[in-house]
């Protein structure tokens, strides 16, 4: 069985995690509008992830979607069904990561802080380690901050298993998300594959997530 784009990004960062180059940085030149590569990968916007080097893309191989979280919300999906209908692309690389600061809040928590709760206020300034200043006002957007669900803690704090289970659960749903979603195939000629991981920020290394499976309690 020939090996997939995401099995090579997968060998990319073995290469990676001890110290190699992958990614050219140099301006390649004109290319096609639609990823070389047909891959399309979404990933946190923490500054610790750098998704070209870390799975070894190069300029025009793939497209880059990066929000808090990494998570899989209207946008995103928005942005994959554009991606594969329009511009080819045929596998999804889902990239959550340790040490998220999604892991730290919750909405309602953050939402009372922005709006003036000094509970809030005290628990997000512990949380974070930096004074919480609150806006005082309310507002209608964005709808939800998609924190991870499960009990907070500090930010960035070191990996355990009781985080590393709130982020599997958050990439399976994002997996579910992509995979259930009726204008993203998943079955067919024109299916997309979707591949879930969660990055090790103190290693480099890329761990991957299986799907089906837990997806975390609701409350």
């Amino acid at each position: 069985m020939s090996k997939s784009t995401t099995d090579q990004y997968l060998e990319n960062n073995t290469k990676y995690a001890t110290g190699q180059a992958n990614h050219r940085s140099n301006y390649p030149g004109k290319q096609r509008i639609q990823p070389a590569k047909r891959v399309a990968v979404v990933a946190c916007m923490d500054a610790r992830l750098d998704v070209e080097d870390l799975l070894g893309l190069q300029t025009g191989d793939a497209h880059i979607i990066r929000n808090a979280g990494g998570v899989v919300n209207d946008d995103v999906i928005r942005s994959l069904i554009i991606s594969h209908h329009l511009l080819n692309t045929n596998e999804i690389v889902l990239i959550h990561h340790t040490r998220c600061g999604m892991l730290a809040f919750t909405d309602d928590l953050l939402k009372a802080g922005l709006e003036g709760d000094p509970a809030a206020e005290k628990l997000l300034g512990q949380a974070t380690g930096r004074s919480f200043t609150s806006c005082k006002k309310s507002a209608s957007t964005p709808s939800a901050f998609h924190a991870f669900r499960g009990q907070i803690e500090p930010l960035d704090a070191p990996r355990d298993e009781k985080n590393m289970e709130r982020l599997t659960w958050d990439v399976r749903r994002g997996m579910g998300s992509i995979l259930n979603h009726p204008w993203i195939p998943s079955t067919g000629p024109d299916a997309m594959t979707v591949r879930g991981f969660i990055y090790d920020v103190d290693t480099g290394k890329l761990e991957e997530v299986s799907y089906p499976g837990p997806m975390g309690l609701t409350d």
